[in-house]
């Protein structure tokens, strides 16, 4: 078995952990809880007959109080960056994390969430990322009732160990 720590980052209130959620334990809540440094839970994916375990550091979201320290970043083999679809501000956050994540790890396999995309409708969405013209797979998520939330993680887990998801 192979053992990945995969980070999500992303702005404060973006739905990190309630993506986490959707995808470990298939359930989401509308209470609201703010991530203090660092949960961490694992999920096991298999890849091209490989499982992979996923160790998903649910890192608290950045505002203008609190960056991601670079140690959190350190080991990781790839990451989910998540942005709102309500609050375009939260786009900017995820790419600028993004270049940071670079900094510190080099180019690892990463995606872009955008999520609650519930809230906007599937055409909203699908223009949203066609114009961010990203270099990087964008899956448009919903925690809420887990559009794309699975394709998004095990895509990130195919990218990590080479192979393709069965």
């Amino acid at each position: 078995m192979l053992q990945k720590k995969m980070c999500m980052l992303g702005a404060f209130a973006v739905g990190k952990t309630s993506l986490v959620s959707r995808f470990v334990h298939s359930v989401f809540s509308d209470r609201y809880l703010t991530t203090v440094g660092v949960k961490i839970d694992k999920e096991i994916v298999s890849v091209a007959g490989v499982d992979v375990m996923m160790i998903l550091w649910d890192i608290h979201g950045e505002d203008d109080l609190q960056e991601v320290r670079p140690s959190y970043l350190r080991g990781m083999h790839g990451y989910l960056l998540v942005s709102d679809i309500t609050r375009p501000a939260t786009l900017q956050t995820a790419l600028e994390l993004h270049e940071r994540a670079r900094g510190v790890v080099g180019d690892v396999p990463c995606a872009f969430l955008i999520n609650k995309c519930d809230l906007v409708g599937p055409q909203e969405t699908e223009l949203l990322i066609a114009g961010l013209n990203l270099p990087m797979r964008c899956f448009g998520t919903s925690a809420h009732n887990g559009t794309h939330v699975e394709s998004a993680f095990e895509f990130l887990a195919e990218q990590v160990s080479g192979g393709s998801t069965s």
